[in-house]
């Protein structure tokens, strides 16, 4: 009877901490660029599993053009709300400005990462880099069609730009959040390292975004001739008169 009465019994929970490997999906390894963006966002464990292995070039190569195309595709919709010149040179500024931005943050990457005991080696930061560039790309792409609707159906630089900082932001913290896991699978002992460059490479994207400006709109060279910090360039963007 006590049998016949026991409630049934729930399934174990899944180890988050368990070893990168231990699953034998995560070591199916990823061939070409369609397997890439697939692992990237089904099984990011199996992404971080492949930097790892011998081959770990051709997968970070698979996530950069991942992250190059998505990111060249979402700025032909930046360009597509004023036109003209902006069809190819927001295209450009948007895939040049986020390459530059991890390019640039990748020193102090390595550096947070080993202060936090991270065992990681360079290869493998920069895999994570790259696979931090490929989700957020990704995700924008995802957001194009509604960026898109908004370009078409209003003339406010300010609300279209509020609109695309949102869906930057959203995408960015999905691929820090990819980043962030791959740094505790390295054994790192500390995120507070961690969560300082995330801070720092935010900051790096808000002011690459005003240095390259226009992203949105028109202007009269094709970088700006003036020097601006990203809260003073929002600042002025907002003045009725701009």
């Amino acid at each position: 009877m006590n049998e016949i009465n026991q409630p049934p019994q729930m399934p174990p929970a899944v180890n988050n901490s368990a070893q990168l490997g231990d699953d034998p999906a995560e070591r199916v390894p990823i061939t070409g660029v369609v397997s890439a963006m697939e692992a990237i966002l089904r099984q990011p464990r199996r992404v971080m599993f492949q930097f790892r292995e011998p081959g770990a070039g051709k997968v970070i190569g698979a996530l950069m053009l991942i992250a190059v195309v998505c990111s060249l595709i979402y700025g032909v919709i930046l360009g597509s709300f004023s036109g003209g010149d902006q069809w190819w040179a927001a295209p450009v500024k948007a895939c040049v400005g986020l390459l530059v931005s991890a390019v640039i943050c990748l020193p102090s990457l390595y550096i947070f990462a080993s202060l936090g005991g991270s065992k990681a080696r360079l290869t493998e930061i920069v895999g994570l880099v790259a696979g931090l560039l490929a989700l957020l790309a990704v995700l924008l792409i995802g957001f194009a069609p509604v960026a898109w609707l908004f370009s078409q159906s209003t003339e406010s630089v300010v609300w279209m730009g509020l609109l695309h900082l949102l869906f930057c932001l959203i995408a960015t913290m999905f691929g820090v959040r990819f980043l962030k896991n791959g740094f505790f699978h390295s054994e790192a002992k500390s995120s507070a390292a961690f969560n300082t460059w995330a801070i720092i490479f935010l900051l790096v994207l808000l002011q690459m975004s005003t240095a390259l400006r226009p992203l949105l709109g028109t202007a009269s060279t094709f970088l700006p001739q003036e020097k601006k910090f990203f809260l003073s360039h929002w600042i002025d963007s907002m003045e009725p008169d701009r």
